[in-house]
């Protein structure tokens, strides 16, 4: 196809660089837009009704612009939220300029007919919940972690004592600080012992400690299966919290039924592609060795040695060439 493809992202984004090459690469019409640039650095006019049953238009970013009817497919990365392009107004103003761009541009974006979406973002929000995730997981047979999900200082003591060890997980990252930057909080073993009243405040995610010979990170992308086993060279229960350049990647063989059930786990979401993680029992090469731990509907890949590959992945698919397309 030879129509363009809108990719929308913040300003740094590597994920999305590597795709913008290939598709660069391809000679295929990019344009790249931060849907937080709305004003000087971002316009757009979208019209629908007197005879037209589908919006048209333009968008038209500080270097590019696009007609809505030519976007055939569009890569959704990380754009900025609407909040931080109206961070200086007043609490209200904020507010209603936020609500008002994400409706109004952000529903025009949502909004395009007969449009590849990798991912669309509601069947992102959708997918981020990891409760929703683990009952997906056990209904197409997937091994997962016995989890309690409460704010209840007794059932967590009670499930610790029956599935102990447990690790504690966040459900989702930790926002960023006053400074701007994001923090961390990585899977970590705890002790039922220091389980207090604190815990009525918010819920928590327990889970039974996997006893795992290693981790997989599965990267699937339309038909396209990657998989690496990963481990952290000092043997972290997260191998997320060291550096990351320090990682051991080796190729791992996929089950046939665990990538036909990650593949009916994405189609049941609406989703085109997905970051799984699994915890290792045993070598891997049976199913049961496998334990979903996640899906991460909007993963980064590039550091992981089958980027170039995955990449070229994702230019495929979003160019619906080579079959990628689900």
């Amino acid at each position: 196809m030879t129509s363009t493809i809108l990719v929308l992202t913040a300003l740094e984004d590597v994920t999305a660089d590597l795709v913008i090459g290939a598709l660069n690469e391809r000679e295929v019409p990019v344009v790249r837009a931060d849907p937080a640039d709305i004003g000087a650095g971002l316009s757009f006019g979208a019209r629908i009704g007197g005879g037209a049953p589908t919006w048209s238009g333009r968008l038209v970013t500080s270097s590019r612009e696009v007609e809505l009817g030519e976007v055939a497919a569009v890569y959704y990365r990380r754009p900025t939220p609407f909040a931080a392009r109206y961070g200086h107004l007043p609490a209200q103003q904020r507010d209603f300029c936020a609500a008002e761009a994400r409706h109004g541009l952000g529903g025009i974006l949502h909004t395009l007919t007969g449009t590849l979406y990798v991912n669309h973002p509601l069947a992102v929000a959708r997918a981020e919940f990891k409760p929703a995730q683990l009952e997906r997981f056990a209904e197409l047979g997937l091994a997962i972690p016995a989890t309690l999900v409460t704010n209840h200082g007794e059932q967590a003591r009670a499930f610790a004592a029956k599935y102990g060890p447990v690790i504690y997980k966040p459900f989702r990252g930790l926002p960023a600080g006053e400074d701007g930057h994001a923090g961390a909080i990585w899977a970590q073993r705890v002790d039922p012992d220091t389980f207090d009243d604190s815990l009525s405040v918010m819920p928590h995610l327990f889970q039974a400690e996997v006893p795992k010979t290693g981790d997989v990170r599965m990267t699937v992308v339309g038909r396209r299966v990657f998989a690496s086993r990963v481990q952290a060279p000092d043997g972290a229960l997260d191998w997320r919290r060291g550096d990351w350049n320090k990682l051991i990647h080796t190729p791992i063989g996929v089950p046939a039924p665990i990538t036909a059930a990650t593949r009916d786990y994405l189609a049941s979401f609406g989703l085109v592609f997905g970051c799984f993680d699994f915890a290792l029992t045993g070598d891997g090469d049976k199913a049961e060795h496998w334990t979903a731990i996640e899906c991460n509907p909007n993963g980064q890949w590039g550091w992981l040695p089958d980027a170039p590959a995955i990449t070229e992945a994702f230019a495929d698919i979003l160019t619906q060439e080579g079959g990628g397309r689900p």
